[in-house]
């Protein structure tokens, strides 16, 4: 039966050219936005009416890298180098990871994403089916992959390949189609050469994109020079991974002609500020893959690298940090870095009908208080959402029509347990 509602008296964030927010109403039928305008549409006697006044309406953000069920991991390595962090804290942890420890800490980063207004996060881990259960069971949308580290025997890169493949065919488009999925080799610097070319062909088979890690420091980028005598965005090229739809993650130390090569196979870069500041990785050329139209959304990484999945952060930090390398306070203004976490991302993880309130959109979107004193005056509210605003702002939160936090407090997952689950399960892995 369909289901038609309608918010009335609320502010909405519709970030389109000349009229970035419009006070009115939004119309919701089902899983779609209707409609979005200054006017009242026309309803039938019945329809449900939700009072928006005091609130701002945005679409929900979108998360285009990390690991979720790193999240248990959040604290346990900080302040070193990302070789060394990987190297002897998180792989050695990794390592004793069960599908348990995977469903659970997965569940923890969902509660915080879905709190803090995030609506779509892509991941890339092992024991997928626990990943994309907990996106089933809370009502998020979710673009999902086995990662898979080529760094073993031939019989285990062919394991991993096909467990990837089979993750892919099961879930794609599942759970009300919340659930996509792509193909995901870890890196060019864990990966041999052919165990890519597997991933692109599979890729190929089953029409899928395709997400890895490039670039995220300069001694990934020479060791691709010393083994393969080319630097990561020709190295792919040359294997072909950018003949599918793709989408990396990082790309800190890019040259002009890998800008370009990007731009010319329309790449997709997941900016990961917070993560790539905290491991010292440096700062990404946003405003020159932008300039050169190079589609550039937001991710936080894992919590283990950030330490929070707050998207406001990584908002404010895209429109802060090229601001402060270039010298130019133009350089990405507050609404460009609102849309590298909404639009931009939907863009980036290949799902076109999300990132914005627009009739015809999925209803994804957050409700913000405004009624607090650093939303006061009300004189920009972009502005405000992206310099001033953070997580505890989200008052409710919907995910294809459906309202999954309710006054701050999720509705689809027991908060407590999750907690609880999380804390047992890192000192369960600190036992092993």
């Amino acid at each position: 039966m369909s289901r038609k509602w309608l918010i009335e008296n609320g502010t909405f964030a519709v970030l389109e050219p000349g009229r970035s927010v419009v006070k009115g109403y939004m119309l919701i039928e089902n899983d779609l936005i209707k409609y979005v305008g200054e006017s009242r549409p026309e309803i039938e006697e019945g329809t449900d009416t939700f009072d928006g006044r005091g609130l701002l309406f945005a679409p929900g953000l979108i998360n285009t890298h990390g690991h979720a069920a790193m999240s248990l991991l959040r604290g346990y390595g900080d302040d070193m180098l990302l070789q060394n962090w990987l190297q002897e804290k998180m792989w050695p942890m990794e390592a004793k990871f069960t599908s348990r420890d995977v469903y659970w800490g997965t569940a923890l980063s969902v509660v915080e994403m879905l709190k803090g207004g995030t609506t779509t996060f892509l991941d890339m881990y092992d024991h997928m089916d626990q990943v994309a259960k907990v996106a089933d069971e809370s009502g998020i949308r979710a673009v999902l992959m086995r990662g898979a580290i080529g760094l073993c025997p031939e019989d285990v890169q062919q394991q991993k390949l096909e467990e990837a493949i089979r993750f892919a065919q099961d879930w794609h488009g599942k759970a009300d189609g919340r659930i996509t999925t792509m193909m995901s080799p870890h890196s060019p610097y864990t990966c041999p050469p052919a165990f890519i070319e597997k991933f692109v062909q599979a890729a190929h088979d089953l029409d899928l994109p395709l997400h890895t890690h490039m670039s995220e420091t300069t001694a990934e980028v020479q060791q691709n020079i010393e083994e393969y005598g080319l630097r990561p965005t020709m190295h792919l090229e040359k294997l072909g991974f950018f003949s599918r739809p793709s989408i990396i993650a990082h790309g800190v130390h890019l040259n002009d002609e890998e800008i370009e090569i990007l731009a010319r196979n329309n790449v997709a870069v997941s900016h990961n500020p917070g993560s790539n500041l905290k491991l010292a990785s440096g700062v990404a050329r946003v405003v020159d893959l932008q300039k050169a139209g190079v589609v550039v959304s937001l991710g936080t990484d894992g919590a283990a690298s950030n330490n929070n999945l707050d998207m406001f952060e990584e908002i404010r930090l895209a429109a802060l940090i090229h601001k402060g390398v270039s010298g130019d306070p133009t350089a990405v203004p507050a609404e460009e870095a609102l849309k590298m976490g909404t639009i931009y991302g939907a863009k980036s993880v290949y799902l076109p009908n999300t990132g914005k309130l627009a009739e015809g959109m999925k209803a994804d979107f957050i409700a913000m208080n405004t009624d607090q004193a650093h939303f006061i005056p009300h004189t920009d509210f972009i502005s405000h959402m992206v310099y001033s605003a953070g997580p505890k702002d989200v008052e409710h939160v919907w995910v294809n029509g459906n309202q999954v936090v309710k006054h701050g407090s999720c509705l689809t997952i027991d908060e407590e347990r999750v907690r609880r689950e999380a804390q047992a399960c890192f000192e369960g892995l600190l036992s092993r």
